[in-house]
């Protein structure tokens, strides 16, 4: 009997790309070491030959939602089209034509206006019979719900959910003076016996070190550790000391996600808002109950004084402008605010400053890509994200197969052979949270969520857990 998982047999799937700007281009670098076949269009030569000097892909200069365009770009036999323009009516059409010319198969549209993407009207309209749109991407919404996640839960670099929320994996900075710091991981489990956690990948001066039971934890630390979400609180505890929740916020720039997560946050927060525009202002201060709604520049020192910003525990930076962005967040910081948050477009820059006088270096693409790859991965792949700037990825499995199909499927951890640099780190079993251990069995329908410390062995992981094709 032979088993041959989908990838082994050499499929291929045929991806276009709509958009070269910041998503598109993310998204491409992210797809281009997976998948062979990526055309990307987008009405810029420039921004094409910048990106095809870099990466092995097909570029087609034009309008994204011309049939014509589409056919150079070999829309007749794609299997996906993914429209990420900043255009929604570009991104929409794209999808219609794909559909209604091409009978393409998978269709993903960016989409942003709330007109168009508020519920009342989206139903009826995003369906095939009117617009044939099989995914859309919020990007604001994507990076507002990453955000409020930060907010709610203090001392986090990230937060993830998996499984519906009941699993959650969890970025901090281990800092000396904390339990755990300077000691065996393995220790884990004597600290918090009654909250079973597995700590999936430590980053050390950004090297990844694979975590095994004698991995001495340093000061400094990026830690990512995966447990319930109920126990989340008791096993930062042992990494570093709890921060009180976040009460005093103040944000920089009120365009849609400060408005969003204003909005989204003001009930249980002081918050107060920054926005330069007072037309932006007065729209602000009629559609928001509890926020404080502030017109002016963010990089006003005189004006943080004035709102007491030595007495903020939150400062986020979200204007459209990464150089205010980062200006604002370095004077808020030297003014006294006790943590910032700063949303940054340009990955160079968010490098640059995460971990310095920005504690958190939010990247909108990064965010968005996360969304994306979901739709895009193969197989049974329910949930990806990307972290680190897109250096690593993890990944929600459903678990499909018997032990004659799936390589996964009936055996305990220590008998499946994970790529490199991956670690299979919890699983959810009828909504019953299990954090792997070596002698875990998984079965069919787990929930399972593999962490991948390098994205590039995240193919070997998807063909782990594909289901093959047996032949007696």
């Amino acid at each position: 009997m032979i088993s041959l998982s989908a990838g082994e047999l050499g499929i291929i799937m045929k991806i276009i790309i709509v958009g070269a700007g910041q998503v598109g281009a993310t998204l491409t670098e992210n797809l281009v070491r997976e998948y062979a076949d990526i055309t990307l269009i987008d009405i810029s030569a420039k921004a094409l030959r910048s990106l095809q000097d870099r990466l092995d892909i097909r570029t087609v200069v034009g309008t994204g939602c011309h049939p014509d365009v589409l056919v150079k770009a070999g829309i007749e036999d794609a299997d996906m089209l993914v429209a990420v323009t900043s255009s929604d009516e570009i991104n929409i059409i794209a999808c219609q034509v794909a559909y209604s010319l091409f009978h393409t198969p998978t269709k993903i549209a960016r989409v942003r206006a709330h007109n168009y993407t508020n519920p009342k009207y989206n139903n009826l309209l995003f369906n095939d019979k009117n617009m044939p749109v099989d995914v859309m991407i919020t990007p604001e919404q994507a990076v507002t719900d990453h955000i409020y996640k930060l907010v709610n839960q203090p001392g986090a670099l990230q937060v993830l959910d998996f499984a519906d929320g009941v699993i959650q994996l969890v970025g901090l900075r281990a800092v000396k003076d904390s339990p755990l710091v300077g000691q065996e991981l393995r220790a884990l489990k004597e600290h918090i016996p009654k909250a079973d956690a597995r700590v999936a990948a430590i980053y050390r001066k950004d090297r990844p070190i694979f975590p095994v039971g004698d991995t001495v934890i340093e000061d400094g630390d990026e830690v990512f550790f995966i447990a319930a979400k109920k126990n989340i609180r008791k096993v930062m505890s042992e990494l570093r000391r709890l921060e009180k929740p976040y009460h005093r916020l103040v944000i920089a720039g009120g365009g849609n996600i400060g408005f969003r997560l204003s909005k989204s946050l003001e009930q249980d927060h002081n918050i107060k808002i920054i926005e330069y525009s007072a037309e932006r202002a007065s729209y602000l201060s009629e559609k928001l109950d509890r926020a404080v709604v502030l017109n002016g520049s963010a990089t006003d020192q005189e004006l943080l004084l004035d709102e007491n910003i030595e007495k903020t525990d939150v400062f986020l930076a979200l204007t459209n402008d990464d150089e205010v962005n980062i200006m604002a967040s370095l004077l808020a910081k030297r003014l006294g605010a006790k943590k910032v948050m700063t949303l940054i477009n340009n990955p160079v820059y968010a490098d640059l400053m995460q971990g310095g006088a920005i504690d958190i270096a939010i990247s909108p693409q990064q965010v968005t890509t996360s969304s994306l790859l979901t739709h895009v991965r193969q197989g049974d792949t329910v949930g990806v994200h990307s972290l680190r700037r897109g250096a690593a990825e993890a990944l929600e499995f459903i678990v499909h197969g018997d032990a004659k199909s799936s390589k996964v499927v009936g055996r305990a951890i220590e008998d499946i052979k994970s790529p490199p640099g991956s670690t299979l780190a919890a699983l959810v079993r009828n909504g019953e949270v299990i954090i792997a251990h070596h002698d875990t069995v998984i079965e069919n329908e787990d929930h399972v969520i593999v962490f991948v410390v390098d994205k590039e062995n995240t193919k070997a992981v998807e063909k782990l857990f594909a289901v093959g094709f047996t032949f007696f």
